[in-house]
């Protein structure tokens, strides 16, 4: 199967793009240009084939798209107009409910449905949400990712995939590093304790790295229930313990690299990956490309050699490996 490349649309979040000096001043022109910031962004999706998109916290949100086109169908056709498709929308922004505290299941049940419609509408069939942040270790009085935690989290999360599977829409629950679905012992808990009828699982390969766990591990032992991955690199396990605060995002930055140049095993990830049901997307994730065409060709690259990479036995083989060489 060759699959549609897709990527995030925070690869288009770096201010010198823009011509910006800023982050803020990135959001603060998109806001009051969104339609002139759609446009670079399908322009420069379509010159680098790259012909799907996963949207995300503002600039680049639901909200943002519906400003511009002023419906989800205008923005369909829009995108359709150049070969272009959204593959799935990330539950992110301020405005988004707390997972942690119950009494907002209403709040986050509403919230999850509006997405879900929009994306319906747009030709989409993935809202992918994450799990509430850890908080800083040594922080008193202690926090706890224990069974008690991830029962109330799985309940959370059954309703609302029973909610937005109304819309035709699959709940995917990403890896984020620092959260609450972050080593490999958070998810194997978290996806034994979800129903995988409402409930899937959306790895990055990237965060899982940085928590110290393998993402080809990952990826295997829960290929049957991965509606989409991200394709990202890391250039090592996250090695001291990050304050957990709104600038927790930044710290984990120096950790990132772009494919190819860090840690992550592309064959064995692209081999697993053949095996899932979200298997015909590769969502490659950059965050705050500079050069969004020259880094999403390069990263379209890495991918397609890696899926070239035969397997052998229950590993991908590179080209090294197969002539015999240490």
């Amino acid at each position: 199967m060759t699959p549609r490349f897709a990527t995030d649309v925070i690869t288009f979040y770096h201010p010198d793009f823009w011509g910006l000096d800023s982050a803020e001043a990135l959001r603060d022109w998109a806001h009051e240009h969104p339609g002139a910031f759609w446009e670079r962004v399908m322009d420069v999706l379509a010159e680098a084939g790259i012909t799907g998109l996963e949207l995300t916290f503002a600039p680049g949100d639901i909200d943002s798209a519906l400003r511009a086109f002023g419906s989800a169908a205008s923005f369909r056709r829009e995108l359709a107009a150049r070969g272009l498709s959204v593959v799935s929308a990330f539950i992110a922004g301020s405005d988004a409910p707390d997972w942690r505290r119950g009494g907002d299941l209403p709040a986050i049940v509403a919230d999850a449905e509006r997405r879900a419609a929009f994306l319906a509408e747009v030709g989409a069939e993935l809202l992918v949400a994450g799990l509430p942040m850890r908080t800083t270790y040594g922080t008193r009085p202690p926090f706890f990712v224990d069974a008690a935690y991830m029962t109330r989290m799985a309940d959370i999360a059954h309703v609302v995939g029973e909610a937005v599977s109304r819309y035709g829409v699959k709940l995917a629950f990403h890896t984020e590093s620092n959260s609450t679905l972050w080593h490999e012992r958070d998810i194997d808990l978290f996806m034994a304790l979800t129903d995988p009828s409402y409930v899937w699982l959306c790895p990055d390969s990237c965060h899982i790295a940085l928590g110290g766990g393998d993402p080809v591990a990952v990826a295997r032992r829960h290929s049957q229930r991965i509606a989409l991955a991200h394709w990202k690199d890391a250039v090592r396990p996250i090695d001291v313990e990050l304050t957990v605060d709104e600038t927790v995002f930044a710290q984990q930055q120096p950790y990132m690299t772009e494919l190819g140049a860090g840690i992550v095993d592309w064959p064995g990830w692209a081999e697993a990956m053949s095996r899932t049901p979200g298997a015909g997307t590769v969502l490659i994730e950059l965050d705050e490309a500079a050069d969004p065409v020259a880094a999403l060709r390069a990263g379209r690259a890495v991918v397609e050699e890696a899926r070239a990479w035969p397997a052998v036995g229950d590993h991908a083989v590179s080209p090294i490996e197969r002539q015999g060489r240490p």
